[in-house]
């Protein structure tokens, strides 16, 4: 079951086509990367999905319902831009924005108390936005996403502006969120953020969706059988002559007590390593290489 489903959307802004062709599924209950160089389109997709704007064409679906004027009640939305009024003070805009989430009055203030006893900033309520750091204001968007429980949020760039201590709050909030039922979509350019924290990934460039998938099957289906092989001593004299034809492998690097191989297939990786204990080779350590996002994207959007 998705939670999110877009089929075939389409926008443009004049001659400019900002979501081209675009589709994917958002699984229910996952952390879904939305990656993207700046200006790829991510942020036009994402006010598409909250209908803050329409597809030219397409379609997109909540939770098995198509998108309606009802849906935004049901998403948490944090732009990059964040988007408090610098002159009202914290409790009040929070409130504010609680309340335009269909939320009552009094389950608002028990709801936003909750969020700010958890921060540790419940002195902060009476305080005005601009008097607080970026940082702190971060928290306090925030708070002002998630306040509603929604069944999808989504979060452009996060970590922003976060310190590490901070960022890995929000981090720890964002996971236990998803534990509690939230699904969401995780907005960013940043491509090592995503390796930690997303499950499923779309790589958006130019408007096009090129890739998408899990990201341990995406990460499998661009490796390139490539390993590290960590060692004592000193390797006999085949090896530092590289003269392997029998053993289906190639010495693509040499550091210090490393070697960095490449083999035929995953086959043939216990047969390296058994090639390698019988020429008497002391093995610390033997992983494979796999590829990071961002190698991944770099070679998509190349080819």
């Amino acid at each position: 079951m998705n939670i999110l489903t877009l089929e075939n959307v389409v926008k443009n802004y004049d001659k400019h086509c900002a979501v081209d062709n675009v589709s994917f599924a958002v699984p229910k209950g996952s952390i879904y990367g939305l990656l993207g160089p700046n200006g790829a389109g991510k942020t036009s997709l994402i006010r598409i999905i909250t209908t803050i704007t329409r597809a030219d064409s397409g379609e997109v679906w909540l939770d098995g319902e198509k998108l309606n004027a009802g849906h935004p009640a049901e998403i948490g939305y944090m732009p990059e831009e964040r988007g408090l009024y610098k002159k009202m003070k914290v409790g009040e805009q929070l409130m504010y924005l609680a309340q335009l989430k269909g939320m009552s009055k009094k389950e608002a203030k028990k709801n936003l108390m909750e969020w700010l006893e958890k921060f540790g900033i419940t002195d902060w309520w009476g305080k005005k936005v601009e008097e607080l750091s970026k940082g702190m204001q971060q928290k306090i968007q925030f708070i002002a996403t998630v306040v509603h429980r929604p069944k999808l949020l989504i979060l452009d760039e996060p970590f922003s502006g976060l310190d590490p201590i901070n960022a890995n709050l929000i981090k720890d909030e964002i996971y236990q969120l998803n534990k509690e039922g939230s699904s969401i979509i995780f907005s960013t350019h940043r491509m090592e953020q995503v390796e930690e924290i997303c499950e499923y990934i779309s790589l958006i460039n130019q408007g096009k969706n090129v890739l998408s998938g899990k990201v341990a099957d995406v990460k499998q289906d661009f490796k390139q059988h490539l390993f590290s092989i960590g060692y004592s001593g000193v390797l006999p004299a085949e090896l530092a002559m590289q003269d392997a034809a029998n053993a289906n492998f190639e010495i693509v690097e040499r550091k210090e007590q490393e070697l960095l191989v490449k083999i035929e297939n995953d086959e043939a990786s216990n047969a390296l390593l058994q090639y390698l204990i019988q020429k008497g080779v002391h093995i610390r350590a033997f992983h494979e290489i796999l590829p990071t996002l961002n190698e991944i994207f770099i070679r998509q959007v190349n080819g």
